[in-house]
């Protein structure tokens, strides 16, 4: 189609479109319509060959014109992919195998039956489920906002965002005052999804109050949270929406260019993002005069090296500059003077994923959605021990409790629940008591950690919570950029306390010295990674203090998780006196009489490798 001129000819290509979605997903005409998980995830697990197999089947079948196949996003449920979701009926299946094509196109499209052994099976009711909108896990979401469209538009395809209204929020705000843009953003309440929570419009007011010819805007999708992977899914599921938030960032402040920071870690939504690009160029939505105002805008991609630093506004500004991602000192703020000196606004991917729908559909209908103080939904990567790991979308307010039980499906194997860190490396360890906190900026912090990025990590009664600390501190040794001395050194000797802590080599001491330390380097370090490093440590401190003692005290780790502080013991009255568990030890430590005597395990000599506890098969060899 030609390009898109103004404002009347959007309007007319999103009612054709919107047309065709319908025909898609709603019109019950006999036409049918085959989606398949396009999420990295899914992709990893050879989604695309479903996909092939589909497209295959329909042109030996001759039916192009009566069924489509193709690619979409996540759809959060990470644990049971790869999916294939059927319209109009909107039947889904899940875990579906190559083997499995040849089975749902047979009884399915040609023949209207559903497969039910691919349904999704309710751990609660026993019952299999056809409808993704009658699963549990996505009964409590609202997957409308940031993952708009994730789970039924083709991401390569700017007629099916079309069909989605995309654009139709930059539209609005284009026949708006910059000023009155930023004043719906700021009415609308929505805050920085990228951690800190900072309010989105009066970041935007910042950098229009500043008067300069350059202005720019950039998408920080730099995501190195150990567990995280929302900005990610957003790209890769939508990456239309996401330019339109840049787009109508840029308009609102004045800037002509936008950077998307990107990992190179993210191929898949490297590739469909230049894509994107490359489609709102071809379509007029990307350069000058677009949609016939005074209002032009290109957009460019900056790949980051994976460098956790560089998620800090400053250091990523360094990175795109070509020099070493490092952060500066503030002030002054990017806002004011950032990329190549000139004011800077910087989103995360999450926070201009939000920016359409409040331009689309007012700031009153955001505004409704969330809390007094945290208004709108947010997307987290919910994973750890939990069972229904995966991406989900629910509205800011909901309890941690609703988070784990109701969409996560609990603590697999009946275990105890013992912790959630949320807010990644920067956030805290939250426990039981917590259960009931709604999931907002402020409460989260009230109670020791934070929202972050989006990174939930559910722990049970297995975990560790020093060894926890532990993993998180050696995270940030790795990822410290260096300059300043708090977080050079600070990090390096907090890490090194916790290593002698779970070797058993801890004394009392070196718990307050862990704790007086923590509280340097979090006044003292210049940026937000040196200043939040010692969260996990703090949060762990003040929840499990007890664990922190048994380790130094009696030099045991009761979670069996500290290699050192573990015992291998074999059960006399168990052993069965076999000698499988002296044929599987690499160091010759077990020792006995076939037929005669229990085993024996000499601690001195054992290199606690488990080998013999996962070789019995009797169960008569414990950690202790």
């Amino acid at each position: 189609m030609n390009k898109i001129t103004n404002e009347q000819e959007l309007i007319e290509r999103v009612k054709i479109c919107s047309s065709c979605m319908d025909k898609k997903i709603k019109v019950k005409d006999g036409h049918r319509a085959i989606v398949v998980c396009g999420g990295t995830g899914c992709l990893s697990s050879n989604s695309q060959n479903l996909l092939d197999k589909f497209n295959k089947l329909i042109e030996e079948h001759n039916l192009q014109d009566k069924v489509t196949a193709n690619i979409v996003g996540c759809f959060g449920f990470c644990s049971k992919g790869p999916f294939v979701k059927i319209f109009p009926e909107e039947t889904l299946y899940t875990q579906v195998k190559e083997d499995d094509v040849d089975e749902i196109f047979e009884k399915d499209i040609l023949n209207g039956e559903v497969v039910e052994r691919l349904l999704f099976l309710d751990p609660v009711d026993n019952v299999r489920v056809q409808k993704q909108s009658d699963i549990h896990f996505y009964k409590l979401q609202r997957r409308d906002i940031a993952l708009r469209g994730n789970d039924t538009l083709n991401p390569e395809s700017f007629e099916e965002a079309l069909g989605f209204e995309t654009f139709l929020g930059l539209n609005r705000a284009l026949r708006m005052s910059r000023q009155d843009v930023i004043t719906e953003v700021l009415k609308s309440g929505l805050r920085g999804r990228g951690g800190a929570g900072f309010p989105t419009g009066r970041k935007w007011q910042f950098a229009y109050d500043v008067d300069s010819e350059e202005k720019y805007i950039i998408c920080n999708g730099d995501e190195g949270d150990p567990g995280a992977f929302m900005d990610r899914s957003i790209i890769e599921g939508n990456p239309l929406n996401v330019i339109e938030g840049m787009m109508i960032a840029g308009y609102a402040i004045g800037a002509k260019n936008g950077y998307f920071y990107i990992r190179a870690e993210y191929p898949v939504a490297v590739a469909r993002l230049k894509n994107a690009i490359k489609l709102c160029e071809e379509n007029g939505l990307l350069g000058d005069h677009i949609l016939g105002t005074d209002f032009s805008f290109r957009c460019h991609i900056r790949l980051g090296a994976g460098a956790f630093v560089c998620g800090e506004e400053t250091a990523l500004l360094n990175s795109i500059e070509g020099k070493r991602g490092m952060p500066r000192p503030r002030p002054p703020f990017p806002a004011v003077k950032g990329l190549w000196g000139k004011p800077s606004v910087i989103n995360n991917v999450e926070t201009l994923a939000n920016v359409p729908f409040i331009l689309r559909e007012g700031w009153e209908k955001y505004a409704s959605i969330g809390t007094e103080k945290s208004k709108g939904t947010k997307v987290f990567a919910l994973g750890g021990k939990v069972n229904n790991v995966g991406l989900v979308e629910v509205p800011m307010g909901v309890t941690l409790r609703e988070l784990i039980y109701n969409i996560g499906g609990g603590i697999p194997h009946d275990k105890k629940f013992k912790a959630i860190q949320t807010g990644g490396p920067s956030g805290g360890c939250l426990t039981e008591k917590d259960l009931d906190t709604p999931i907002d900026y402020d409460s989260l912090i009230a109670r020791g950690s934070m929202m972050g990025s989006g990174g939930a990590i559910v722990m049970d009664e297995d975990n560790c919570m020093v060894d926890v600390a532990k993993f998180y501190m050696t995270f940030i040794c790795d990822e410290s950029c260096g300059k300043c001395s708090p977080c050079r050194i600070g990090t390096k000797r907090l890490l090194e306390i916790l290593e002698k802590i779970t070797e058993g080599r801890g004394t009392m001491d070196d718990i307050t010295k862990l704790e007086e330390l923590s509280k340097v380097v979090k006044s003292n370090s210049l940026c937000g990674l040196g200043q939040t490093a010692a969260n996990p440590i703090l949060s762990t401190l003040a929840s499990f203090r007890n664990e922190y003692i048994e380790h130094v005290q009696d030099k045991r780790c009761s979670a069996h998780v500290c290699k050192k502080l573990i015992e291998y013991y074999i059960i006399p009255e168990k052993c069965k006196k076999c000698s499988l568990c002296a044929r599987q030890c690499p160091v010759h430590a077990i020792s006995g009489v076939v037929g005669k005597e229990p085993f024996v395990i000499d601690t001195t000599k054992c290199i606690k490798c488990g080998a013999c506890l996962s070789g019995c098969r009797f169960g008569a060899i414990i950690k202790r």
